[in-house]
């Protein structure tokens, strides 16, 4: 249930029917307790800049979770990155630090690896070729290079 202390993890991105982060992370949160709900919200390309910034002044935000058409062009609107996001040249997560900065990071590249390695394939010294250098194709990249 949500309620006056529900926090927010906003799910950003253009259009919205295809996402996927409200079906696993809810059911995830109601079952262990959690008092977070993630919630998608269509943001046109054009409005979004000035949309981050005013999301991250909600006082129950907790996040961001950031997908296409907006993982390159959150980079510009951060004040802080991680070497992830630095190297993917995009982000899919954003969190407000404890001063007020917008904190970005990018995992998608983390999670095809992880994926990759369940699956009992070897990555250390394999050869890939990655077809398309957006933002899921550049983490992915700069995981497997890691």
């Amino acid at each position: 249930m949500i309620t006056g202390t529900t926090k927010l993890i906003a799910h950003l991105g253009y259009p919205t029917e295809s996402f996927k982060a409200p079906l696993i992370y809810n059911p995830y949160f109601e079952k262990n307790g959690i008092d977070a709900v993630v919630v998608p919200m269509g943001c046109r390309p054009q409005d979004y800049p000035a949309f981050l910034k005013l999301l991250f002044r909600l006082s129950n935000i907790h996040g961001a979770l950031i997908t296409m058409p907006h993982k390159i062009s959150t980079m510009a609107l951060l004040d802080e990155t991680s070497t992830n996001a630095k190297v993917a040249g995009s982000c899919n997560a954003v969190r407000l630090g404890s001063d007020g900065r917008l904190i970005g990071d990018m995992f998608d590249g983390e999670g095809f690896v992880r994926g990759v390695l369940r699956k009992g394939k070897k990555v250390e010294g394999a050869h890939a070729l990655i077809a398309g250098a957006g933002g899921v194709g550049s983490a992915i990249a700069a995981s497997l290079a890691q």
